[in-house]
Parts: C-alpha cells; sequence; structure tokens
C-alpha cells in the first residue's frame, strides 16, 4: 500500500465507514494522515468526591458570564463537567436487569455528597470493583437534583491513573457515525502499513533548522509522547506546508514565464474601449491607486508573456470595478473572460452587477452564470450560451473548473479572494482555455515581505486607497459588561432602517458545536430584541442551498440581524448594513478582525464596529486598540506581525488565509521565511527537480498538488 491507495484498503473499513471517512474529506491513506488533531486534552486532575459541587458550581459561573443577560436566559436542565474522582468502594455494585441489557449501578457518598456511576452491559464489574479498593473514575459528571451521576466512566487505578496524566491524547474533527477511537485505530493502522522512514526533505535542509525526521513528526502530531515531542512535530510538518508550497508555486511560476501572450487586444490608445466608457460614467472617479492598478493589468493583457498578477487591495478598495474593466477589454478584443468567486451568493451578486453594468452603460455583452446549484436544464444553458458566445463574461464558483465546463476562447481567468484558491485551483483554469492571462484577487493585507513569497509566482499590484466617498468604520472596543449598550445600538440603528452583523466567535474546528452555539445565541437576541426586529443564524453546517437562501434575504433587509460564524467573512456586499458587533473579539487575529470589520461601511451611512474584549488581559487590550486606532488593513497586518509571540497551538485560526492545515503566516512568520529561502536555493540549484537526490521531494510535491481540496466550506 502506498499513500494514494484508498482508506477502503485499510482493515475493518467496510462501504459503510469508508463513505464516513469522505465526509471527513478523506479519501486516501495519505488523507487520513493530513486529519490532524484539532486539539490535545489532558487527563484532568484526580478530584475527591467531595469536591465535585464546587467545580460544578464553577462552572455555573462560567457560563454565567459567557450569557449576554442572565435575568432573561433560562437555566439549563443540566451541567456538566469531565472530572477524574477518586473514590474507595465501600459496598459492592448492584447489577440489575434493564429493558434491553444489564446495568451495573454503584452509589457512593463522601462527606454528605451522594453519587451514583452506572454502568451498561459490564456486569462482570460486580467482581471487579472489590470493597476497601482505590480506583479513578473518569467521565462527564452531571446533577440531577441532590445526587450527582456517571455514567459509563472509565475505570483506572490510581497507579495506572497517574501514568496517564502527562500524556496528550488527540481531538479530531469527527462526523456522525464515526467516533474517536475508531478515527484513532484507523490513524494508527496507516502509520504501520506506510513506510515513512525514507524522509523526502533532503538531510541538510532538516539539520539547517532543527528540523525533525518525517516519521518522527507525524508519529508526534497524532499521538505525541509530550509537548515538547509535539512541538517539533509541528515545526517540522508547518515547515513542509510552507515549503511544498513555495516550491510548487516556483515551479508553476517557472512554466508559466515561458508561456507567450497569443491574444491580440486593441491598443490602450483607442478612444473607442468600452472599459473608458463605462469609467466616464462611473458616479465617481477611481482612486489613483485603481487607475495604476488597471494600467499594470492591462499592459500586462498586451505583453509578450501572459499574465500572472495579484491585486491585493484593502476591504472596500474598489477592486471588483477593476475585474470588470478588464474583463471589458477582453471582451472587445472578442475574447472569453472567467471570474471565480469562493460563494455562490457573491458569485450572483457579481452576475448581477455586471448584468446591470453592461445595460447601463449600452454594452451588449452575455453575462452567464454558472454555480453547482443551478438546475440541471440551467447548467445546459450555461454551457451552450458558453459555446456560442466567444466574448461573454462568465461568473461562477468552482463549478468553472469542473470537467463539463468548457470554455470556447478564454483569454483571461480572475479568481476572487485568492487565498481561498490553491495553486492546483488556478492551473485548472488556466488548462480550460488556450494558456489565458491569470489575475487574482484579495482583500486580506499581508505585509508585503510576507505577499512575495506567498505569491512568488505572481506579480503584486497593490490597491492602497480607499474610496473618498466612503466613511471609515467607527470602531470601539468594549468588555463584557457593555453587551446591555451594544444591544440598545443595535436597536437604534435597526429603528433607522439599517442592519447589524453579530459575529460568534468558536473554536476552530469545533463541528459539533457551531450550529448550537450560533442558534442559542441568534435565541437569546431574539429575547432581547423587539419582535418586528427579524434575527437569523448563519453557519458553515447549514446546506448551501440554506446559506444562500440567508444571505439573499439579509441582502434585501428581509433579515434585520444576521447572527453568524466568520463564514460571513467573505460574502455580499450589503450597503445597509452599519453594525458590526464582534463577540470575544481578542479570540480572532487583527487580520481576520478587519476583514469581519469590512463588511460595514459600504453603503454611504456611517458604520459602526463593537469589538467585545471578554478578558482582562492587557496585551488583549493592547491588540485590540490596533483596530480601534486605525482602518488600515496594511498597517493592522504589519502590526499584527509585530506582536506575534509563540501564541497557543490552537483556537481561532488567526490568519483566515491560504488554508494551511497547521500553519498560521502571522504566528509562524519565521517558519515561513527559512522555508521560502530553502526553496529558492533549491530551484535555483534543480528547476524541475531531476536530480537523482530530489526524486522523493519531487514525488511529494506532485503529491501536494494532487491532494490540494477545495477549502470553501463557506
Amino acid at each position: 500500500m502506498d499513500k494514494t491507495s484508498g482508506i477502503g484498503t485499510l482493515k475493518g473499513i467496510g462501504a459503510k465507514t469508508e463513505q464516513l471517512f469522505h465526509n471527513l474529506g478523506v479519501y486516501t491513506i495519505g488523507d487520513i494522515l493530513l486529519h490532524y488533531p484539532k486539539d490535545y486534552d489532558k487527563m484532568p486532575p484526580v478530584t475527591p468526591l467531595s469536591e465535585i459541587p464546587a467545580m460544578l458550581e464553577s462552572q455555573k459561573d462560567t457560563e454565567n458570564m459567557m450569557r449576554t443577560d442572565q435575568s432573561t436566559v433560562k437555566e439549563k436542565s443540566e451541567r456538566t463537567i469531565i472530572a477524574a474522582i477518586a473514590v474507595r468502594i465501600d459496598k459492592a455494585p448492584f447489577v440489575r436487569a434493564g429493558r434491553n441489557m444489564q446495568v451495573t449501578s454503584l452509589a457512593l457518598q463522601e462527606q454528605n455528597v451522594k453519587a451514583e456511576f452506572v454502568w451498561f452491559r459490564m456486569p462482570y464489574l460486580k467482581s471487579t470493583l472489590k470493597v476497601g479498593e482505590w480506583f479513578v473514575f473518569l467521565g462527564k459528571v452531571s446533577q440531577k437534583g441532590k445526587i450527582f451521576h456517571m455514567e459509563q466512566p472509565q475505570i483506572y487505578t490510581p497507579e495506572n491513573y497517574q501514568s496517564m496524566q502527562n500524556s496528550l491524547w488527540p481531538c479530531y474533527a469527527l462526523t456522525a457515525g464515526l467516533g474517536k477511537n475508531k478515527l484513532s485505530q484507523t490513524i494508527r493502522q496507516a502509520l504501520e502499513v506506510l513506510d515513512l522512514t525514507v524522509d523526502y526533505l533532503p538531510e541538510e535542509i532538516r539539520e539547517r533548522h532543527g528540523l525533525a525526521e518525517y516519521n518522527y513528526a507525524m508519529e508526534n502530531i497524532h499521538f505525541p509522547e509530550s509537548e515538547a515531542a509535539l512541538e517539533q512535530a509541528r515545526k517540522r510538518l508547518i515547515f513542509d506546508e510552507f515549503f511544498q508550497f513555495i516550491v510548487s508555486a516556483g515551479m508553476q511560476k517557472e512554466q508559466m514565464q515561458e508561456v507567450v501572450n497569443n491574444f491580440v487586444f486593441l491598443p490602450l490608445e483607442e478612444q473607442e474601449l468600452w472599459a473608458e466608457r463605462v469609467m466616464e460614467g462611473l458616479p465617481y472617479e477611481l482612486t489613483g491607486a485603481q487607475k495604476r492598478t488597471l494600467q499594470e493589468i492591462r499592459q500586462d493583457l498586451r505583453g509578450q508573456k501572459v499574465m500572472q498578477r495579484l491585486v491585493q487591495g484593502d476591504v472596500g478598495s474598489g477592486k471588483t470595478i477593476i475585474a470588470f474593466l478588464a474583463m471589458l477589454d477582453a471582451s472587445q478584443a472578442g475574447y472569453q473572460s472567467a471570474l471565480m468567486a469562493p460563494t455562490e451568493v457573491l458569485a450572483m451578486q457579481h452576475y448581477q452587477n455586471f448584468t446591470e453594468m453592461c445595460e447601463k452603460y449600452k454594452i451588449h455583452i452575455p453575462v452567464i452564470l454558472l454555480t453547482g446549484s443551478l438546475t440541471a436544464k440551467e447548467k445546459r444553458r450555461a454551457y451552450e450560451r458558453m459555446q456560442i458566445y466567444s466574448n461573454a463574461m462568465i461568473v461562477g464558483t468552482h463549478a468553472l473548473i469542473q470537467e463539463r465546463a468548457v470554455f470556447d476562447n478564454l483569454a483571461l481567468v480572475i479568481t476572487d479572494e485568492q487565498h481561498r484558491f490553491g495553486v492546483k485551483q488556478r492551473e485548472s483554469l488556466f488548462l480550460k482555455g488556450s494558456q489565458p492571462h491569470i489575475l487574482v484577487m484579495s482583500a486580506t493585507p499581508i505585509p508585503r515581505t510576507l505577499a512575495i513569497i506567498l505569491y512568488g509566482d505572481l506579480d503584486i499590484s497593490v490597491i492602497d486607497e480607499v474610496p473618498a466617498k466612503r466613511l471609515p468604520v467607527k470602531s470601539c472596543v468594549v468588555g463584557k459588561k457593555s453587551r446591555n449598550t451594544s444591544y440598545d445600538f443595535l436597536r437604534k440603528e435597526i429603528a433607522k432602517g439599517h442592519q447589524a452583523y453579530v459575529i460568534c466567535p468558536l473554536v476552530e474546528d469545533s463541528e459539533g458545536l457551531e450550529a448550537e452555539n450560533v442558534t442559542d445565541y441568534a435565541e437569546k437576541l431574539k429575547q432581547e430584541l423587539p419582535s418586528e426586529i427579524v434575527v437569523e443564524c448563519l453557519h458553515g453546517k447549514m446546506k448551501s442551498g440554506r446559506k444562500n437562501l440567508i444571505m439573499e434575504q439579509f441582502a434585501r433587509n428581509e433579515i434585520q440581524v444576521l447572527v453568524s460564524t466568520t463564514v460571513i467573512e467573505v460574502g455580499v456586499n450589503v450597503p445597509n448594513a452599519t453594525v458590526m458587533m464582534i463577540e470575544d473579539a481578542q479570540r480572532f487575529g487583527l487580520a481576520q478582525l478587519h476583514q469581519l470589520r469590512g463588511r460595514v461601511g459600504r453603503g454611504l451611512a456611517q458604520s459602526y464596529c463593537i469589538m467585545i474584549n471578554t478578558t482582562d488581559s492587557d496585551k488583549a487590550q493592547k491588540r485590540l486598540e490596533i483596530l480601534n486606532r486605525s482602518n488600515d488593513g496594511f498597517f493592522i497586518a504589519a502590526e499584527d506581525l509585530k506582536l506575534r509571540g509563540p501564541g497557543d497551538f490552537f483556537g481561532i485560526r488567526q490568519s483566515g488565509l491560504l488554508e494551511f492545515r497547521l500553519g498560521d503566516i502571522y504566528q509562524n512568520a519565521d517558519l515561513l521565511k527559512q522555508a521560502s529561502e530553502e526553496a529558492q536555493l533549491l530551484l535555483a540549484e534543480d528547476q524541475k527537480l531531476e536530480a537523482a537526490a530530489h526524486h522523493k521531494l519531487r514525488e511529494q510535491i506532485q503529491y501536494y498538488l494532487d491532494s490540494q481540496t477545495e477549502t470553501v466550506n463557506l
């Protein structure tokens, strides 16, 4: 077996279980090893039974602090904690016959604290749990009346439990029907069947940067021997992510530099260019940065080599109009152009805007929409129009790179929000046409030093000005005691006819909690706000059609308050939304907070961003004050980079871009720079990795490209 073998080739993986792994995006044995833990647990400290009431009360206090208004929230019927309880058996367990099984129960008391421990289908415990002996019971404790309950606890001797307390236990993203034990067993089996002893990373690179061997890193990312071993594993695998990304981009750049531009565009001196007609009729004048960027793009379109350019512009800087004007140039020259957006809602908005602008300026160009949610009939019609109209503007999502999408005369490809598309997706669109020009756009502000590394295969244009009429978003950082004041402010803005976003922060990949938490918060707001205010929630577990419907309703002001996870970071343009309220703002990176703030401030009305800091940390307050002082995304990103410390391994992703599995370009900036330097040295020596010493690395880079998956989960 090798890492490209299907997950179903492993023992114990039948058709049903294989489908469950597919639900997690795991198709091959290699995929399961890349399904890294999202967190690690430590065994909780041993607690006497008598201390359980105080622990539950402490949990209650923590929950109350997180609530928006304690007086209006119903108490949960059951509160639970995970605990390891040390008990001495003073009487034998009792086994009774249940409806379909035998139930073993053990009642104990310590200092007036009563507890019942219950096991199902385990009658043999009656002889295992001997009177007079000590045990540690690990599990979930709940309180029902005056009695504490623990169902199906794990049982350890005190000696065994003590030996396990220093271990780290992986926590994985799961799916219904696939438990953590099965997932861990499958990963252990994959580690056994694959030969990971041959390291594809050259030894001299590992030695220069103190990197662990690949097999050690892969073993310890899943089942770490210690925290130090985990840190070494993460360092190696993060370096690998950056290194493979940069090498693959560098190899692609070399190939693209050899591609001759065979497309013929009208000279810029031509007075009847459609783009000029639109610019003259716009109700505003393009900024100097927009004009400069458009000029660079148009020169590329008429240059000797095909264009590969990144347009990096802050939120609200006006990248979309630049894309439209470039597509006009292609259409007037008789060629097709394609714009690929990261979400269907955004694709639909681009389609509508482009259609309206063509009608307004009397430019007769077919604008075609192609997304995954179209009906079969609508898709067939779109495919037919793509074949008929050789100068059409095509707007869509990842459906544009599907096999059935055939372009007739494609000369320009634009990807919106580049960080959500990998090198492989870009290449797929490139191959759809006769080696078309490539333009990628990103609203994520990245310091130029890092942007040059990450987008080394692209020329870079920066739109660093905001249209003059756009008012800066007024921001404030407040504590959790100001929530009710914030709700009053929401009411006032909505009374003016405006709308609001409320972002609920969640631990990254906490898929089991995401929908429930957002839903609960929306319900709390419904109690807080007048009944005529429509509150709805949005999260990543929703089906695509449902998410699209909610965003469309919000865009039409049929929903006044949208409670959401960060799925709205890349969303539609809703000029009527004037308030962005972000819960637990300190848990986000500044770049992502700035992206979220950019969802408002898109109309003529003054907009506001309320960031709630729920900690007493001076460091967190200092970071958030940077956003409070500035609306300049590039300044914010640079300051964020300065403030980055080692940070936590886990939590909400800080950078919010490029979708690396482990790496964060801000938090791991030093590793990113090291990987870039090594990639450049390697490619200068062996651009195509043809040397015998680089054979394994070449295989790994190809595997990396082949295994890239769509990262959009909005």
